[in-house]
């Protein structure tokens, strides 16, 4: 069974060191030597971080003389935030009646 592009999103988004690797991606091109440098891990740990940000679509590797530049591919992490605004509006409205609630209680308290 085919997996669809938000659970390849969320399932490479799942690892630190991944979201570090985008988000050093977020100022631009890097080098698989670049984005090693902060880890304590092999270059071969990397570049397997990093075939599974491309295969998710959350990067690009171009060719540059003898380097592949690495580059973020954002669109997938828009249907992430597409995705999550649905459960923000609940998250939104459920507070709202919390609030509304408490401020009950806090004018029955006044009250009395």
């Amino acid at each position: 069974m085919p997996v669809d592009q938000l659970s390849s999103t969320l399932a490479a988004l799942a690892d630190p060191t991944r979201r570090a690797i985008l988000a050093r991606l977020s100022d631009g091109e890097a080098t698989v030597n670049e984005l090693a440098e902060p880890f304590s891990m092999t270059l071969q740990a990397v570049s397997k971080h990093l075939k599974v940000l491309e295969k998710a679509g959350l990067i690009s590797r171009g060719r540059m003389a003898q380097q592949r530049p690495c580059r973020l591919e954002a669109k997938p992490l828009e249907d992430v935030a597409d995705w999550v605004s649905r459960y923000r509006r609940y998250w939104e409205t459920s507070f709202d009646r919390l609030d509304t609630h408490l401020k009950e209680i806090q004018k029955g308290r006044a009250d009395a």
